[in-house]
C-alpha cells in the first residue's frame, strides 16, 4: 500500500502521478458524455412538434447544441481537467490563447445558428415568400457572417491582452485604400445587399432589364443571372441591375388584355349596336377572365374601330394565350352570325393592337413585348 502511495504522489512534470490520474477520467468523461448528450439532443430536434413559442425557444436551444463544435467540446474537456494542474509559464499561455480562441469560434458559431434560426422562422411566417427570398438568404447571411466573425476576432484579441485600438486605426487605412482599389466590386456588393433587403424580385421571376428579359436563376453577391427565353444566360452585374428600369412580371396578380376590332362601314348599325354586347357576352363565358368594357371609339378613314379591354385573372400567360384564341374564334362566329364585317386590312380580318404588359410571339417565333 505505501508503494502504491508512493507512486501516486510520484511527480511528474510538475504535479503528481494521483493528479495526471484525476485529469485524465475528468477529460474522459467529459469528452464522453457532452457528445453522447450532443446527439441525443440532436436527435430529439428532428421529431415532429407542434410549432409554439415555447417549442421554438426550445428548437432554438437544440439548434445550438446540435451546431457546437468537437473542437469546443474537446476545449471544454481540457479545461476541466486542467484547472487543478501546474504548467509552466509558455505551456500556459499557448493552452490559455487556444482555448479562449476555440471559445470565440463557437460563440460566432452559435450566433449564426440563432441569425439562420431567426431567418427560417420569418420564412415560416410568410408562407410563399421562399421563391422570393431564397436567393437573398445568402447575401444576408454573408453580410452578417462577415460582421459576427470580425467581431468574434476582436473580441478573442481583447481577450489575450492584445489593443485592438492601432489594429483598427492600420485596417481604417488599409481598408480605404483597398476600398477604392475594388471599388466596383464593392458597389456590386451593397447592390446585393440593396436586392436581400428590398426584395424586387426574387428567384423565379421573369423580368425585363432593358432590352434583356429572361428568368432569375440565381442572386449571387456580384452578379445576377438570368434564363433568356431563347435558352441562353444572361449574366447582369447587381449595381447596373439597380440602376435599370426592371419590369417583374413574377409579380402580376391579374394580366390586362387590349385589343381592337375594325368593322367595315357597310356594317349595319342595328349589327354595330349588338357587337359590345355579344364581345361582352363572349368574354364573360370564358375562364378565368374579366370583362371590363367593349365601345365603338374611333372613326378611322378605313374602318371602324372598336377597342375591347378584359383581365385575365390568373397572370399566366399561356392562360391568357389561350383565353385571346378562344375569344378571338367566338368572336368571328358571332360577327358572321350577326353580319358584322370586318375592314379588310392586308391579309388578316381581324387586327389585333394587345397591349398586356407581357411576352407576345410575332410571326417571327421571337418573344417580345407589345
Amino acid at each position: 500500500m505505501s508503494g502504491f502511495s508512493h507512486l501516486w504522489h510520484f511527480e511528474f512534470l510538475g504535479n503528481e502521478l494521483g493528479e495526471w490520474a484525476v485529469a485524465l477520467a475528468i477529460f474522459l468523461v467529459t469528452f464522453t458524455v457532452l457528445p453522447l448528450a450532443k446527439r441525443i439532443i440532436s436527435a430529439q430536434r428532428r421529431r415532429e412538434y407542434p410549432a409554439s413559442q415555447a417549442y421554438q425557444a426550445l428548437d432554438l436551444l437544440a439548434a445550438l447544441v446540435e451546431h457546437t463544435s468537437r473542437l469546443f467540446l474537446w476545449a471544454v474537456a481540457v479545461w476541466l481537467a486542467a484547472r487543478d494542474l501546474n504548467f509552466p509559464d509558455k505551456i500556459e499561455r499557448a493552452l490559455t490563447v487556444v482555448l479562449v480562441l476555440l471559445l470565440w469560434m463557437q460563440i460566432a458559431l452559435w450566433a449564426m445558428t440563432a441569425v439562420r434560426h431567426a431567418l427560417g422562422l420569418g420564412l415560416q411566417r410568410a408562407p410563399g415568400q421562399e421563391r422570393v427570398r431564397g436567393g437573398s438568404m445568402e447575401i444576408v447571411l454573408l453580410a452578417i457572417g462577415i460582421v459576427v466573425w470580425t467581431l468574434a476576432a476582436l473580441l478573442a484579441l481583447e481577450a489575450l491582452g492584445i489593443h485592438v485600438g492601432p489594429l483598427l486605426a492600420g485596417l481604417g487605412i488599409g481598408g480605404i485604400a483597398l476600398a477604392l482599389a475594388v471599388q466596383t466590386v464593392l458597389s456590386d456588393l451593397l447592390a446585393s445587399l440593396s436586392i436581400a433587403l428590398d426584395k424586387p424580385f426574387g428567384v423565379g421571376d421573369f423580368l425585363t432589364v432593358d432590352d434583356c428579359l429572361g428568368t432569375i436563376e440565381y442572386i449571387g453577391v456580384k452578379s445576377t443571372r438570368m434564363r433568356s427565353l431563347t435558352g441562353e444566360q444572361i449574366v447582369l452585374g447587381n449595381a447596373d441591375l439597380l440602376k435599370s428600369r426592371l419590369r417583374n412580371f413574377g409579380r402580376m396578380v391579374e394580366r390586362r388584355a387590349l385589343f381592337q376590332l375594325d368593322v367595315h362601314y357597310d356594317t349595319p348599325v342595328a349589327a354595330l349596336a349588338a357587337v359590345p354586347g355579344a364581345v361582352r357576352e363572349i368574354i364573360e363565358a370564358t375562364p378565368d377572365v374579366r370583362f371590363d368594357r367593349c365601345h365603338l371609339l374611333r372613326c378611322a378613314p378605313t374602318a371602324l374601330q372598336f377597342e375591347v379591354v378584359y383581365f385575365v385573372t390568373n397572370p399566366n400567360f399561356i392562360v391568357f394565350a389561350t383565353a385571346q384564341q378562344s375569344i378571338n374564334l367566338r368572336i368571328l362566329e358571332r360577327f358572321r352570325a350577326l353580319g358584322v364585317i370586318f375592314a379588310a386590312l392586308g391579309p388578316t380580318p381581324i387586327r389585333l393592337q394587345q397591349q398586356t404588359g407581357a411576352p407576345a410571339t410575332d410571326d417571327s417565333g421571337q418573344q417580345r413585348l407589345l
